[in-house]
């Protein structure tokens, strides 16, 4: 019984806080009930059995321990009372509305981002309190310290609970401000669940799945081109999902992936919502990256990749939004394109700007060109510093057999 408990935990705990903090109007008060209900469910569910819907179950108890803790604190406060008081007045059918309860994360995310909010934590504070990311986890994906991202966290939520902060969806005519944060939350849980940050595994299903779910949500309450081009840009990365690692979880690297096994599903309508955003002529960044995706997607072998098609969407991306990830991916191509040492010079032109100096893949890559070159001691130092950053196990596993094929 306990591992079923612990499987509707994974599956269920963030749709059943994000709705509990809809009911209880309060992210600490949420917290604490969505314990509450799990600690219930591991008392009476063993006894009784796992409900038919545990996430309705998991809701009303977490509900019901909320106001029954907020009558026994009115003691000391009696403005709990009568808050205690409105949330047993809640109609039940009110509670559990199948719609409302559907856009309850996404209703959170827009909350977790908002404005008012500062920059550096609005992400964060969604991937913790949407995804359940660990601290730890969402400190890799920032290059940042877990007691920083901490830090952001908890003023976040004190900013929400102090300056009232509305847990709803924006009016239409304020969602294009409130977008670009959106769609970078999404993203990122997006990428943390197709390549893990850290781990005994290369993805975790559930939170790219639920990226995409998210994406299909915002694109039917906006359905503007960069939402189109970041839900093209997750499923055609998703296609690849079956061929990204062998059957006992090594990591295969693009060049060398069995196309058969890409879901030709997703990439179909990955590639007409690509379509879609570029003829609208308001792309913008995730539309780009989404375009040399489905580059590669059409191509039926490594070999046949046109990577001066690639090279071209890269520059064009550069421009769009300067970054130094987009130039070590846009060095990549241009490696494919011209030969290893042309990208050799580019990533040494990164690092001598100090840039990527900590980020593990510029220097996987450094260490593939300089392989690639015959430049085997400049290869296994590189290696070796990418060995020493990466956090994920099947990374980790591939670069030391790498350092193993060059005689170390």
């Amino acid at each position: 019984m306990s591992v079923s408990i612990d499987a509707v935990y994974r599956a269920e705990s963030r749709r059943v806080l994000a709705t509990l903090i809809r009911l209880l109007g309060d992210f600490d008060r949420a917290e604490e009930a969505l314990h509450d209900a799990f600690a219930a469910a591991v008392e009476q569910w063993p006894r009784d059995g796992v409900p038919a819907n545990p996430r309705a179950w998991l809701v009303s108890a977490g509900r019901f321990k909320a106001i029954d803790n907020l009558r026994r604190r009115a003691r000391f406060d009696a403005s709990l009372a009568l808050l205690a008081d409105q949330l047993d007045a809640g109609d039940e059918a009110e509670v559990w509305d199948g719609e409302a309860v559907e856009d309850d994360r996404l209703r959170l995310i827009f909350t977790c981002c908002h404005p008012a909010l500062p920059a550096d934590a609005q992400v964060p504070l969604t991937l913790r309190e949407v995804c359940d990311l660990k601290t730890e986890e969402i400190a890799h994906a920032f290059l940042a310290t877990p007691s920083t991202i901490a830090q952001r966290i908890v003023r976040a939520k004190a900013k929400i609970r102090d300056a009232r902060i509305p847990y709803q969806v924006p009016a239409l005519n304020e969602l294009p401000e409130r977008l670009d944060s959106v769609l970078r939350v999404i993203y990122l849980v997006f990428n943390e669940g197709y390549s893990a940050s850290s781990g005994e595994t290369l993805t975790r299903t559930d939170l790219s799945r639920e990226a995409i779910r998210l994406g299909r949500l915002l694109l039917e309450l906006l359905p503007e081109p960069e939402v189109m081009g970041l839900l093209a840009l997750m499923l055609l990365h998703e296609s690849r999902r079956a061929a990204r690692a062998s059957a006992d979880g090594e990591l295969v690297l693009l060049e060398d992936q069995d196309r058969s096994r890409w879901d030709r599903e997703l990439i179909a309508e990955g590639s007409a919502l690509v379509e879609r955003a570029l003829t609208s002529r308001r792309f913008g960044p995730y539309t780009l990256q989404a375009a040399i995706v489905a580059v590669h997607a059409e191509a039926e072998d490594a070999a046949a990749t046109d990577w001066v098609q690639i090279v071209g969407l890269y520059d064009v991306l550069a421009r769009v939004t300067p970054s130094p990830v987009v130039e070590l991916n846009r060095a990549v191509a241009v490696a494919m394109r011209d030969g290893p040492e042309a990208g050799l010079a580019l990533v040494e032109r990164l690092f001598a700007r100090g840039e990527l100096l900590d980020y593990h893949l510029a220097h996987a890559a450094r260490a593939d060109f300089c392989r690639r070159l015959g430049c085997n001691a400049e290869a296994r130092e590189s290696y070796r510093r990418a060995l020493a950053l990466a956090r994920q196990e099947p990374e980790r596993r591939f670069l030391e057999r790498r350092l193993q094929q060059l005689g170390e």
